[in-house]
């Protein structure tokens, strides 16, 4: 796979195709922007055990992610290696790094059903008898069915046609076996054209016993079948219309006769309130025909795709943003029903007044994710905050992980801290909003739950808040827990309560962001100015209560730095940068210790190969290193720190090496997608603008990979960011950039300046410049 990278490396950075499927528009000059940008996108991309996407159909933030299943209990479920397909589940996560849904699977079959192990019924395919686009999923197995895939926000559509002269037509419906574990399930055969049920879930990484949600379905057939059956574990029954899960499976089989036709299609509404509400939902969203569902999920992904569209660059370049920018916009997912009911983390069944969202993987999408549907969707994104604000009324603490109604704990520190923050200073929260986010944000920094088996809370505060750090507990029975993580939880509770001062400040609350604002620089009681690596002194340790070094501090050995070294985690300051290259001797002393991390002597001389051989190359392999971690999100916002040492000018040179390692393939994509959090890292990087210091609500500018960018944010005026001769596999420089108020000699611009900048104008050099040296964004607290 290396060298096949590399081989793709290589390629890239001769290329200089130009980008496909233009036209221009009226008066339009130099590159075009793309047509159809659909086109350009490949789901496939990051299918894999690093990326773990999906390739099947989802319409944006939808409910439904209909995709197929090549294997249970790992990752997204399906693995672009394997050559058979299971069936077609209706829940999916994009790009996390372990198991979890993949609930409700669809199997077309033909000839007797004999078996309710999908081992057994699995179809053989080829990736050459795919189809993938945005909102549609194709494939003919070698036995010569061919399936269709398509969504609505709701819904799952199906279309199965059967080879002439295959005998009886099947379709199976399995409701006791998801990607993971699953606890409960009943499945019912209505009439002679539908089958409901509902299946209990909700583990996440392994676990067992966690019950975090149950999912409901309401399918309907546009044929009746002529035959029906169901199963409970690997005893089937014809004619029996209900089934319950035993200690694995409960489904359904439906047959239809092959003489009245070679094509069965179905619509399936999922809920998490009731089979009453997977009904409503499916009617509510039911498509005329397969087609017309295809047809609005490719207007909707075309819409969403031209919002932030891009002209330049070669082929290449243009299908791996536009499918980084396909992949950002997939969740947090709709929880709601069409009549906004929904289910609260206190298993109880609630109405809203907005649409109301779920699956929030915090601890990820707060560095790049936010950001990106924040300034896309500013409607969506304070919905989405109204929902995190309901999760704490429903279950008395604000979500880390939230999986449907449950929150998994999952990760460390406090993300919900900084991705709130960042909408308020954005100022998309209203008043009534942003008081009680704030009530629900002052308890979570200031306290523990006292029950912590559904919400752990930031469990280091006890510690924390009376000593300004997190002392370091190896707690029995957590994987996952700041006590166990103190060294990283630390530097993310500091981070998250520098945030919050603004909001405090905001609000009203001198007291509260005074006391805030002192936390800011928390991090500078980890640092130990006595431990040396690779030729530089002091670094940031572990801690235990009393203040004693808990375990070895050596900087590059992961310790108790969540997924990480102190090396990779010592840039987690950038909330004060000043304060924290104080500690480090100094803005030239810092530089060259990102030097070091970066291999900058490399990335100006061969900026692939500083990717793929200085850098950290796997996906997991975060542990035991000193080197830059792209494919992990602690290190997402590293390459922008030279912005506070007076050289802005190799961010850029870091962000075209960075770079080649996303490649346009299913091995495409460097680390778990992690809902977006990584491809919303690319789209940033190639736009030219990235806010690195979350909850600051600015931009850090540096040179665009396209000649052209065009945002278009929902009810907002159009953005225009333009770069003559930007090219991505060229190191190139900001030398100028001017916006509506003339030429802007700071390397920052604040969210409203750059909603109100028009058209950002950014000349290019192939040399280092001068520009932005001096004038970097202040403190968060400063602001």
């Amino acid at each position: 796979m290396r060298a096949l990278r590399r081989a793709f490396t290589a390629a890239l950075i001769v290329t200089t195709v130009a980008a496909a499927s233009g036209v221009a528009n009226a008066g339009e000059r130099g590159p075009r922007f793309a047509a159809d940008p659909t086109t350009l996108v490949d789901t496939s991309i990051g299918n894999n055990g690093d990326g773990t996407t999906f390739p099947g159909a989802a319409a944006p933030f939808g409910m439904v992610q209909l995709s197929p299943d090549t294997q249970l209990n790992k990752y997204a479920s399906y693995d672009y290696a394997q050559n058979s397909i299971l069936g077609f589940s209706h829940t999916h996560l994009s790009g996390v790094g372990c198991q979890t849904m993949g609930n409700i699977r669809f199997m077309p079959t033909t000839g007797a059903v004999t078996s309710s192990d999908p081992a057994k019924y699995a179809a053989k395919f080829s990736h050459a008898n795919e189809t993938r686009a945005p909102g549609y999923y194709g494939v003919t197995f070698d036995n010569g069915i061919e399936a269709e895939l398509s969504a609505t926000q709701r819904t799952g559509q199906h279309r199965y046609t059967f080879p002439a002269g295959s005998g009886e037509e099947n379709v199976l419906v399995e409701a006791g076996e998801s990607n993971g574990s699953t606890y409960a399930g009943d499945i019912e055969v209505v009439g002679d054209d539908t089958v409901e049920g509902w299946v209990q879930g909700g583990n996440f990484c392994g676990e067992t016993g966690k019950e975090r949600y149950r999912i409901y379905f309401s399918a309907t057939f546009d044929r009746a079948f002529s035959k029906f059956g169901t199963w409970t574990d690997n005893t089937l029954t014809a004619d029996r219309r209900t089934a319950s899960r035993g200690s694995k499976r409960a489904g359904a089989w439906l047959t239809f006769d092959s003489a009245k036709g070679k094509q069965v299609g179905a619509s399936v509404g999922v809920s998490y309130t009731s089979v009453d509400g997977a009904r409503l939902n499916r009617r509510a969203e039911q498509p005329k025909s397969f087609d017309r569902a295809r047809g609005a999920a490719h207007d909707a992904w075309k819409d969403e795709l031209n919002r932030m569209r891009v002209a330049g660059g070669s082929t290449a370049d243009q299908r791996t943003y536009y499918s980084a920018l396909y992949h950002s916009l997939l969740h947090p997912s709709i929880g709601s029903d069409v009549d906004n009911r929904y289910r609260g983390f206190d298993d109880k069944v609630h109405r809203a007044d907005a649409p109301y969202y779920q699956m929030f993987s915090l601890w990820d999408t707060y560095r790049s994710q936010n950001q990106l549907v924040a300034l896309l969707h500013p409607d969506k994104a304070a919905d989405m905050a109204k929902s995190v604000l309901r999760i704490y009324q429903d279950g008395g603490w604000l979500p880390r992980w939230g999986l449907g109604g449950g929150e998994t704990n999952v990760m460390s520190g406090d993300p919900v801290t900084p991705w709130v923050v960042d909408l308020y200073n954005r100022g998309l929260l209203d008043d009534r909003t942003a008081r009680g986010l704030f009530d629900a944000l002052w308890k979570n920094a200031n306290e523990v739950p006292a029950d912590q088996s559904l919400f752990r809370g930031r469990d280091g505060n006890p510690t924390y808040v009376k000593n300004g750090w997190i002392g370091y507990q190896n707690l029995p029975g957590y994987t996952f827990g700041d006590s166990r993580q103190a060294g990283s939880a630390t530097l993310e509770y500091a981070l998250g309560d520098c945030a919050l001062s603004t909001m405090a400040d905001g609000l009203g609350h001198p007291d509260k962001a005074a006391t805030l604002a002192a936390r800011c620089d928390n991090f500078t009681h980890l640092w130990d100015s006595g431990v040396t690596s690779q030729g530089f002194t002091g670094f940031p340790v572990t801690k235990n209560a009393d203040g004693t070094v808990a375990g070895n501090p050596d900087p590059t050995q992961s310790g108790a730095f969540h997924e990480g070294t102190a090396w990779q985690y010592q840039w987690l300051g950038q909330q004060d940068p000043e304060t924290l290259y104080g500690l480090m001797g100094g803005k030239a002393a810092a530089e060259q210790r990102l030097d070091k991390f970066f291999d900058m002597p490399t990335v100006l001389t061969d900026p692939a190969k500083a990717a793929s051989d200085s850098w950290v190359t796997g996906a997991y392999d975060y542990h035991n290193n000193f080197a830059f971690n792209p494919n992990n999100e602690p290190d997402f916002h590293a390459p922008w720190m030279y912005t506070w040492t007076g050289a802005p000018w190799k961010t850029s040179a870091v962000l075209r090496a960075m770079r080649t390692l996303f490649t346009d393939d299913a091995y495409g994509m460097p680390g778990n997608d992690d809902l977006g959090a990584t491809s919303s890292l690319l789209v940033f990087a190639m736009a030219g603008v990235f806010e690195a210091q979350p909850g600051s609500a600015t931009y850090v500018v540096t040179a665009p990979m396209f000649e052209k960018v065009e945002i278009r944010p929902e009810h907002g005026r159009r953005i225009g960011i333009e770069a003559p001769g930007a090219d991505a596999s060229k190191l190139q420089y900001v030398s100028s950039v001017r916006t509506h108020k003339g030429e802007l000699r700071q390397s920052w611009l604040s969210h409203e300046d750059l909603l109100r900048s028009g058209t950002v104008k950014v000349r290019l050099a192939d040399r280092p410049t001068s520009w932005g040296v001096d004038a970097a964004p202040p403190a968060v607290a400063a602001r």
